[in-house]
């Protein structure tokens, strides 16, 4: 059921999305090529904060804080899934793997690979920073708006 806190995480953790795609394009390199980079993460974290940090209000605010930073690790997770699985598509046009069980492996290894290049203060500090503050914004306006 749509609800105001469900809007306002939907909307800070798309934000947050948008802002650690920001932090981390500096470690892609100047060779990377971006596309819709930013707007894809931004959509996760749509979906995300809707999903799942909407769905854990009604707690106190210390457990919003916990359950943002948990929606943090969980929008990080599927941005890396959704873009490890492009970039090897990307990799199996080029015939880089012997088949498709070391292209399905190839999918965690490009996970570990990005996931190493996001461990840079800017990215952690928008995602950790970032999802304390919308895990207590969200439960705010849980409290504010029934």
């Amino acid at each position: 059921m749509p609800t105001t806190a469900k809007l306002v995480a939907a909307l800070f953790f798309a934000a947050i999305g948008w802002f650690a795609a920001n932090a981390h394009i500096p470690a892609l390199g100047e060779q990377a090529y971006f596309g819709r980079f930013r707007e894809i993460t931004a959509l996760i974290g749509l979906l995300v904060g809707w999903y799942t940090m909407g769905s854990l209000v009604g707690q106190s605010y210390a457990d919003a804080v916990g359950s943002g930073l948990r929606t943090s690790v969980t929008l990080v997770f599927f941005a890396l899934l959704i873009f490890a699985t492009y970039l090897m598509y990307g990799q199996t046009q080029k015939m880089i793997f012997d088949g498709p069980l070391e292209a399905a492996l190839g999918v965690f290894e490009n996970m570990l690979d990005q996931g190493r290049k996001m461990l840079t203060p800017g990215v952690l500090g928008v995602l950790i920073i970032g999802g304390a503050v919308g895990g207590m914004l969200t439960e705010w306006t849980a409290r504010r708006w029934r």
